[in-house]
């Protein structure tokens, strides 16, 4: 696994504890960031939502007096947060214009993949759990993918929101990267973050040349997403500093579950039996291909 100091197992607990909580507040995230790109923009709606985001976690940085990180910190903050930010919006258009629990899966199962395999690189080979992992992400990856007779497609035949999905959990994986780089109390980082995050939806709306329109509804649910998906990271970024970096990638990365739950009571989305067996092996194989 990517390097991080060794710690008990007493220690774990509370970095156990943060990850888990980051779990079940980045699903939800998710949940309404996607569904607020179904009514505006998704890049419009994901800058706004980072400005959100900045503005809470400054606020909170500024009563806590936790320590401020230094410029190399800074800097690796904001690349985190201006490749993690802009894979968000494409992530967020990727759950607004197909299905949420499939999407979700697959930008999961990239972003603990790519640490992982960038650690193998460095350490050697795999244990047989992230071999098995392995091969229950590529089995799960066709079997979400795979063309349906029913159901909205691209042209490709794939379900819309896959590809865009995938190229969201590159640039998740570019962010756990980074995001570890960062030194200094997690509440300033993942507000520090933020400036690039911001940064990065805020040009990519002006070269696009989208009105910035947002009513109110999705006003509302860009907002949640952005102070949700900010706690998040805060606490993603304490549980990999307190423990380690892998065990967090792990854990966090199960959040596709909350979403698709969501997904499945809010919106009624149903899946066939063959995506629901793929859904649930790409849920299987985070844990595996990041624990090994």
């Amino acid at each position: 696994m990517l390097t991080s100091s060794g710690v008990s197992s007493l220690s774990q607990l509370p970095s156990a504890a943060y990850s888990v909580a980051a779990v079940f507040i980045w699903g939800a995230s998710d949940f309404a960031g996607g569904y607020g790109s179904r009514r505006a923009n998704a890049f419009v709606l994901t800058a706004f939502s980072h400005a959100c985001a900045f503005a809470l976690m400054t606020s909170i940085a500024l009563t806590e007096h936790g320590v401020f990180p230094n410029r190399t910190s800074i800097l690796w903050a904001i690349a985190a947060g201006a490749v993690g930010g802009f894979s968000l919006a494409i992530f967020y258009g990727a759950l607004a214009s197909g299905h949420m629990g499939l999407s979700a899966p697959i930008a999961a199962l990239l972003g603990a993949a790519i640490p992982t395999m960038v650690d193998i690189a460095l350490e050697g080979a795999p244990s047989r759990w992230s071999i098995i992992g392995f091969a229950l992400a590529i089995f799960a990856i066709w079997l979400i993918t795979r063309p349906e007779p029913e159901g909205e497609n691209d042209q490709a035949g794939r379900p819309k929101g896959v590809a865009a999905a995938a190229l969201a959990g590159i640039g998740f994986a570019g962010f756990y990267l980074c995001i570890h780089q960062a030194s200094g109390s997690p509440v300033w980082v993942a507000a520090i973050s933020r400036i690039g995050s911001f940064a990065a939806t805020a040009i990519a709306v002006a070269v696009i040349r989208t009105p910035l329109e947002l009513d109110r509804p999705a006003a509302m649910l860009g907002a949640v997403a952005g102070f949700f998906d900010v706690s998040a990271s805060a606490l993603f970024i304490y549980a990999s500093q307190h423990g380690r970096l892998d065990e967090a990638v792990v854990i966090t990365s199960l959040y596709p579950a909350v979403t698709v739950l969501l997904a499945r009571l809010v919106l009624k989305e149903r899946f066939s039996r063959w995506k629901f067996i793929g859904l649930l092996a790409a849920l299987a194989a985070v844990p595996l291909i990041a624990a090994g």
